[in-house]
């Protein structure tokens, strides 16, 4: 088969904005065609695409070949604004109607036969979720890939009324490598003079004072995404807010894979249950794993390895190209001969059931497995309540009478250790880690000291299990919280704690979720309201979920704290609005309230190992 490749055909969009698109076809005659929108450059190369017996990262032209050579026509396009495409980028903002216009535009080429899938990691997942909000009138399937916004206001731009500052570390890494930055050497040389590790204690960036002012038109999509805290109709537009326009997406199957510790772990299964319910008929497919951001063919996530099972590598297919090729020749070719690669509705990496202890490489043995699904969340799941008591127990049943308090200090926030993030680099670290500070990480006045052993952390544990606990899908947290300040942040992570080795070595406190709710917001994200100092109110705080065998011997934590940065922006307890100079920072004196009258609990989805 020989390959044509038509580079740089110029795309025309609605309003005369021309979109650099590259073609590959296996040769004449009319194919199936495969549609991938990036702004992170067409001819690129993205740190997800390898394998695991190919390890080094392929460019997006070889990934194309491999879908050529398998009998398909591969378009990559550079989104709006990025590379070699006209116009002004704005993040998301575009995506729907451009990718709307593309879609119309294949369906007019001698090379498509009518069969269109498309497909895209991240932005590229955003890019089709933000199409399909606008119906996609002829697109046969998609693959979703850690990304596509169930609702960017709750999980992905903001989450709890919160500002997730991996939006600020994206900017200024693809600021610079925008085409009028290419093009300008004294905008290059501004850009390249910032060091933004000194800007991520500044809330907010303004309007001239940030580390990208000299890229205008990525300081005025920050200023404004920050600045826009309640959720309003800007929020529920197409591209954004996928769950309200479930109903304009075609009925086509589709793919959604992504992974416990990326910060669309809550956005992907949300999108896969309102997108295989109300009487569609196209089937829907889930995959989660335990990686961090697209790293589906390495084994560990963090300083956590989680065993050979881990990697979707020699698991649930060959590879992650072989999946999605059999995926789509199955689904959008019909090719009977070619067996569905996931015959279950809903496969998920269970995390947990490993020695323990650390590997030649000084990762800790976690360990896992996959299981298989009918749906999400799992129907074999019963939602468990643990209560919190005064004595810092987490216990089936309520306990007395008490509260708990902590002074909330902005200026010393509590530090991310890990977690669901990405586009962070350095600065804020995705994955599984040992809760405690670190050196050289942000907010670590202490290198060495447990999380746990912090004044600003509540801590509430359950005894040792004597029996494994396996816990999957959402978590939900109520918490009755009076604060001196009239506004707070409430933080909730969820800790598989590893005991101490009988030798006397250290135990393992290890990341698995966490929530946050920004206290104005707690009576609904519309409108803020302050609070009344010493008045006590209750909190409902969303966890992302998660999977997890919790091993007989360990404990379940559960910490409370009211930071976690740098992954959110730090609340000063003024009660400012965001986007604006928030005067001098209060120290909030927080207290938790538990037992009767205030039963405050955490409720998990336990999944019975027979199931």
């Amino acid at each position: 088969m020989t390959m044509v490749v038509l580079r740089d055909v110029m795309v025309m969009m609605r309003d005369g904005i021309r979109l650099a698109t590259d073609i590959y076809l296996p040769g004449d005659g009319a194919w199936p065609v495969l549609l991938e929108r990036t702004p992170y450059n067409k001819c690129g190369t993205n740190h997800a695409d390898r394998s695991a017996a190919q390890p080094v990262p392929r460019s997006k032209p070889e990934v194309a070949a491999d879908f050529v050579n398998a009998g398909y026509a591969y378009v990559l396009q550079d989104c709006r604004g990025r590379f070699a495409s006209e116009g002004e980028f704005t993040k998301y903002v575009y995506e729907a109607e451009d990718g709307i216009d593309m879609l119309e535009w294949l369906r007019l080429q001698p090379w498509c036969d009518g069969r269109i899938g498309t497909l895209g990691l991240s932005y590229g997942a955003h890019t089709q979720a933000a199409m399909a909000s606008l119906g996609a009138p002829g697109l046969g399937a998609m693959i979703m890939d850690s990304g596509g916004f169930a609702s960017a206001y709750h999980s992905g731009i903001r989450q709890g009324g919160a500002y997730e500052l991996k939006q600020l570390t994206w900017a200024v890494k693809h600021a610079a490598l925008s085409p009028r930055t290419a093009a300008d050497p004294i905008r290059k040389a501004a850009l390249a003079a910032q060091d933004v590790r000194n800007w991520m204690h500044i809330n907010p960036w303004r309007t001239g004072h940030s580390p990208i002012s000299a890229a205008p038109e990525y300081e005025d999509y920050i200023v404004q995404q920050w600045a826009d805290e309640c959720f309003n109709s800007g929020w529920q537009r197409p591209g954004l807010y996928a769950r309200g326009h479930y109903r304009a997406f075609p009925d086509v199957p589709m793919l959604h894979v992504c992974s416990w510790y990326d910060p669309y772990a809550m956005s992907t299964p949300q999108n896969f249950q309102g997108l295989t319910a109300g009487g569609r008929r196209a089937p829907g497919r889930l995959v989660m794993g335990p990686w961090t951001h697209g790293q589906r063919s390495v084994t560990y996530a963090g300083e956590v390895d989680f065993g050979p099972s881990a990697t979707l590598d020699g698991n649930l297919a060959l590879d992650y190209t072989a999946l999605r090729r059999t995926f789509l020749d199955h689904h959008l070719l019909l090719k009977r001969d070619v067996p569905d690669p996931l015959p279950h509705p809903v496969s998920l990496f269970i995390m947990g059931g490993g020695p323990g202890g650390r590997n030649e490489r000084g990762r800790w043995r976690h360990g896992g497995c996959w299981r298989f699904f009918s749906a999400w969340p799992p129907p074999e799941a019963r939602a468990t309540t643990f209560h919190l008591s005064p004595d810092g127990s987490l216990s089936a049943g309520m306990g007395e009478q008490g509260c708990l308090s902590w002074d909330h200090d902005p200026a010393h926030p509590v530090p991310s250790i890990g977690g669901a993030v990405a586009s962070g680099g350095a600065i804020i670290p995705a994955g599984a880690y040992d809760q405690r500070e670190r050196e050289g990480w942000l907010a670590c006045p202490q290198p060495g000291r447990a999380l746990a052993d912090r004044p600003d952390i509540l801590v509430f544990r359950t005894a040792r299990l004597d029996q494994d606990v396996t816990v999957v899908g959402p978590i939900m947290v109520r918490l009755y919280l009076s604060s001196t300040a009239v506004d707070t942040d409430l933080v909730v992570k969820l800790v598989d704690e590893y005991p101490a080795g009988a030798d006397g070595t250290p135990g393992f406190a290890m990341n698995l979720c966490h929530g946050i709710i920004r206290a104005r917001f707690r009576d609904g994200f519309e409108q803020p309201r302050l609070m009344l100092p010493g008045q006590v109110y209750g909190f409902d705080i969303e966890m992302f979920p998660t999977a997890n065998r919790f091993q007989a011997g360990h404990r379940i934590r559960l910490d409370v704290a009211s930071s976690h940065f740098p992954h959110f922006d730090v609340n000063a307890g003024t009660g400012a609005p965001a986007g604006q100079d928030p005067g001098d920072p209060v120290i909030a004196r927080n207290t938790v309230h538990l037992g009767p009258p205030y039963p405050s609990h955490l409720i998990l989805p336990i999944v019975p190992d027979d199931a």
